[in-house]
């Protein structure tokens, strides 16, 4: 049955009073994973905000097992969780490798890529907020191109990384893309990723005001901008077989770029050459 507003679970199982940023929006896509997974996780996350806001000290949001990991291995730490689980007969458990960035895409990618080729029973989800925020928004592989940066003051000279397509290329038997701006969308993805054996891969949208320039309070309205505006495609591949979601509109990308402070140094011949290259590509059904 498909999930509704009405059906999601009300419980919590990453919690209010964290640390994150007012309009965080890693900590909403961390909720909204939760909400479906359950009591019956347990969470690694590499050195990233995601790690540092759930609890310092004696204080913490986290109502499951969590553990915070070297930036390099969280996929590996969670294979080791995974395999010590099995040999005491643990059943239904979730093992969730989480991370941003630089721990999927960047620093993380050897035991992300380890993981995924052994087929180790492990969900990993990427929260892409496309900046390193932990350790002052520099730009990273995934940062998309002309988007600047501390260290791209005039705009990132390379396109962003297909992580998707990385993790596709490891013939895993689930891997989608998700958005917090459509959140029951993205949880029926953990739902069914859930329900899966073997290593499944999910890479989530989640804005991060500080570092796009945006206001707390338009964090999930440009998650669903960046779909709508066709830079951000919704798709999932089970088993070989994909679907995708077209939305029942596409709206010009200048709708999504111009509303974010990374972007404003954009000339309207950048912006019509990234409109050509998204009706390029949707059009051949990527």
């Amino acid at each position: 049955m498909a999930l509704t507003f009405d059906s999601v679970p009300r419980e919590d199982w990453f919690t209010g009073g964290h640390g994150a940023c007012p309009g965080c929006g890693g900590t909403i896509a961390l909720r909204q994973t939760m909400k479906i997974l359950g009591p019956r996780t347990v969470v690694v996350i590499p050195a990233s905000c995601m790690a540092t806001v759930g609890g310092s000290d004696l204080t913490t949001a986290w109502r499951v097992p969590f553990f915070h990991s070297l930036f390099e291995c969280a996929p590996a730490i969670a294979s080791g969780i995974r395999a010590a689980l099995d040999l005491r007969g643990e059943e239904g458990v979730t093992v969730l490798s989480w991370a941003g960035d630089a721990g999927t895409a960047d620093i993380g990618f050897q035991s992300l890529t380890g993981a995924a080729e052994r087929n180790e029973d492990i969900l990993h989800i990427c929260y892409d907020n496309e900046t390193y925020m932990n350790t002052g928004g520099q730009a990273g592989s995934l940062t998309p191109v002309l988007a600047t940066t501390p260290d791209t003051p005039g705009g990132k000279p390379t396109s962003k990384k297909d992580m998707p397509a990385i993790m596709l290329a490891h013939g895993l038997p689930y891997v989608a893309t998700a958005s917090i701006g459509y959140p029951l969308d993205y949880m029926e993805k953990v739902k069914r990723a859930k329900e899966i054996k073997g290593f499944r891969y999910i890479h989530v949208l989640a804005p991060c005001p500080k570092g796009w320039g945006i206001p707390a309070s338009k964090t999930v309205e440009m998650a669903r901008l960046a779909v709508q505006s066709g830079l951000w495609p919704l798709f999932e591949v089970e088993q070989g077989e994909k679907k995708t979601f077209q939305p029942a509109e596409r709206l010009p990308v200048r709708d999504y770029l111009r509303g974010q402070a990374r972007f404003r140094q954009l000339s309207e011949k950048d912006i019509t050459t990234l409109q050509a290259f998204v009706d390029k590509t949707r059009e051949e059904g990527h």
